[in-house]
């Protein structure tokens, strides 16, 4: 056995250095495993909730080949013919072409461009504008000539709409941008004369028309969301009394009217607007919200006067689902034109041209998602709020509540003083809010004073003393009234000095101001309250009109002095004192010391009290629940003005007949 030659089974040598190669040849594959598996894991889900591969993603050439891959144009077709249509009534309505003789036939009529140097034309010359505007929206609507009839529509739009700031709102802004972009689609590739006259080889449009369309909508509730998700809107006091209205009849039968509009008109409107878009853009949740989706904006309609702005969102929705459902709806195509499921071949090496295109669609989101907060740059346009209105997407954040608007012409030769009208030459009132406006009305109103007014030297100063409330807050200034602005500085990029901020601090009293003003309104059906607050060192002078009994002064915060133009003697008042105040003189109450001072008027109607005239609070108010038929009746009508405008512009033009003058409501 010793001597044998057969070898016995021996062990392996533990040699570490092999065990750790060995090892680690062995881990590289579970590595390489367990991440592919999570990154399939992630790509699924991506595709399960949005539909598209997270590859599309992850570099700008494959995000420029998803953005032009070819998908049926039928659902864009679609939509360009409802958005045609929503501004053929548009037109007529929010773009004053009912109106078009108040706007622009009279020659000392003010308007507030955004551009200082922009002017309206010649009334017969603005019929005309409104004219190709009209004739634009009709070649959207039908598909004829399509770039045509869109730069038609847009340029005359933006013209109007940059001519006057009072008139802008988050939805004309839309209607604008909208329109913009349709011009650089192919929209008309579907359900129109142009594919009808000129049919096209291919019924494919590239995927990037789709969405700058539902970008745009989605920055639209997402900002709107993220506006609202605030202090000042989740407190309840923008909007007010809306619990109501007929459509919030089924939640009164469970919840209070104050729990109806604190809930539901401010808390779930704000989650409403800031996740709607992201649940109507995932597969899965799409079909559940798209009911809550179609409701919002019907209630919406029944609730604001808010022209084509809700019927608009509703024509986009369903830009949301296939891009072929018309076809199959109609049943004129029983095949998906091109499949948005299954694997996905590798896309071709996008082009120069693509590449530019994405760029410039990258650059236009990132314009539109950095407007809405950039007021730290035109700090002129801030006031009580940032910027403008009309392209922040602050939508129904701020209510106000205008009490008085005095304006004072004083004659620096003779020291006469003139009180004007404020809307002699405006139907505005927005210039009240805004400072860049209120200089633009003081040089208007000086320039047709030199015109018309004789009487007047030339040279004078201007000032404005205006006193509004926003989102229940007092009654307050919003410019100082001792500014002359004709000489008043203001800048786009600069603040301004004597715009007067809001009384911020003040805003602990207002459950306080609620509470009163239940308490006044309780005393009988004539009795009412005014609250008011005002800066150091400024003087309240109100009249207090014959019809108005049992008046009372009384300090809530601060210092006051008071006396009235028949009584020399001063009376100082602090926190918690009242006085009775005389009917059909006039009042002085100044604020002294260092901090703002509020009090508040209570005050009886007796010529409402002698005639038993009441007024209806807003719950016992009875309302027409659907008043269709004459909101039918009041279109056409508007219609109507509208093309006689047009008819008289053009027959002023082609054969000199006089155009019948305008007369305003107040004259």
């Amino acid at each position: 056995m010793a001597n044998s030659k057969r070898k016995l089974p021996t062990k392996p040598t533990d040699d570490p250095t092999s065990h750790k190669d060995r090892s680690s040849d062995e881990s590289v594959p579970d590595v390489n495993h367990t991440s592919a598996q999570k990154s399939s894991l992630l790509n699924q889900f991506f595709r399960d909730c949005l539909g598209h591969d997270l590859s599309n993603f992850i570099s700008l050439a494959h995000f420029t080949s998803w953005l032009h891959r070819p998908v049926d144009g039928a659902a864009l077709g679609i939509f360009r013919l409802l958005y045609g249509a929503a501004m053929l009534i548009d037109i007529a309505e929010e773009r004053g072409g009912g109106q078009l003789d108040v706007r622009f036939q009279d020659p000392l009529h003010c308007h507030f461009p955004l551009f200082n140097g922009m002017r309206a034309l010649a009334y017969p010359l603005m019929g005309c504008v409104y004219l190709c505007m009209w004739l634009g929206a009709w070649g959207i609507m039908l598909g004829y000539r399509f770039r045509f009839s869109c730069l038609a529509f847009l340029i005359p739009y933006w013209y109007i709409f940059l001519l006057d700031k009072p008139t802008w709102n988050n939805h004309s802004y839309l209607f604008g941008l909208v329109g913009t972009l349709l011009l650089f689609t192919q929209a008309e590739s579907y359900c129109s004369l142009d594919s009808w006259l000129s049919p096209r080889k291919s019924r494919c449009i590239p995927y990037w028309n789709y969405f700058l369309i539902k970008f745009q909508f989605f920055v639209l509730y997402m900002y709107a969301g993220l506006k609202k998700f605030s202090l000042e809107w989740l407190s309840g006091y923008a909007m007010s009394n809306l619990s109501h209205h007929w459509v919030f009849a089924p939640f009164r039968q469970v919840i209070d009217p104050e729990l109806i509009d604190l809930l539901i008109v401010h808390w779930f409107t704000a989650f409403f607007d800031v996740s709607i878009a992201f649940f109507m853009t995932l597969e899965k949740t799409r079909l559940l919200v798209t009911p809550f989706m179609l409701s919002f904006h019907l209630m919406n309609s029944r609730l604001f006067v808010i022209g084509m702005f809700p019927w608009v969102c509703l024509a986009e929705v369903p830009l949301f689902f296939s891009f072929d459902w018309p076809r199959r709806l109609g049943n004129w195509s029983r095949k998906r034109l091109v499949h948005s499921k299954g694997p996905e071949k590798e896309p071709p090496r996008p082009g120069v041209l693509a590449r530019v295109r994405t760029g410039l669609i990258l650059a236009y989101c990132g314009l539109q998602l950095f407007l809405p907060y950039s007021h730290f740059i035109t700090k002129g346009y801030n006031n009580w709020t940032n910027g403008l209105y009309g392209y922040s997407w602050d939508m129904m954040v701020h209510s106000y509540d205008t009490l008085q608007t005095s304006i004072q012409v004083v004659d620096n030769e003779s020291r006469q003083v003139h009180n004007l009208n404020p809307y002699a030459f405006t139907e505005y009132d927005r210039w009240t809010k805004y400072a860049d406006m209120a200089v633009q009305y003081a040089r208007c109103i000086e320039e047709n004073i030199r015109e018309g007014q004789s009487d007047i030297g030339k040279n004078i100063s201007i000032y404005f003393d205006i006193w509004c409330s926003m989102n229940g807050r007092f009654q307050q200034r919003s410019f100082d009234p001792r500014e002359d602005l004709l000489r008043a500085k203001w800048s786009p990029f600069e603040s301004t000095s004597w715009s007067l901020p809001l009384l911020n601090e003040l805003n602990h009293m207002r459950p306080k101001l609620r509470t009163i003003e239940t308490e006044v309104l309780a005393w009988n059906n004539y009795s009412d309250v005014i609250f008011v607050a005002d800066f150091p060192g400024l003087t309240l002078t109100n009249f207090i009109s014959p019809d108005l009994i049992n008046c009372t002064l009384t300090i809530l915060e601060g210092n006051v002095r008071y006396r009235n133009e028949r009584d020399a003697e001063a009376y100082f008042l602090t926190a918690g004192k009242s006085i009775g105040l005389e009917s059909n003189i006039t009042h002085l109450v100044t604020t002294i010391g260092q901090k703002p001072a509020s009090y508040l008027f209570t005050y009886t109607n007796k010529t409402m009290l002698e005639q038993d005239i009441t007024i209806e609070r807003p719950e016992t108010e009875e309302r027409s629940i659907l008043p269709l038929w004459q909101e039918f009746q009041h279109r056409v009508t508007n219609y109507q003005q509208f093309l006689g405008h047009i008819f008289n512009c053009l027959m002023y033009l082609l054969y000199d007949v006089p155009i019948p003058q305008a007369v305003k409501a107040g004259d």
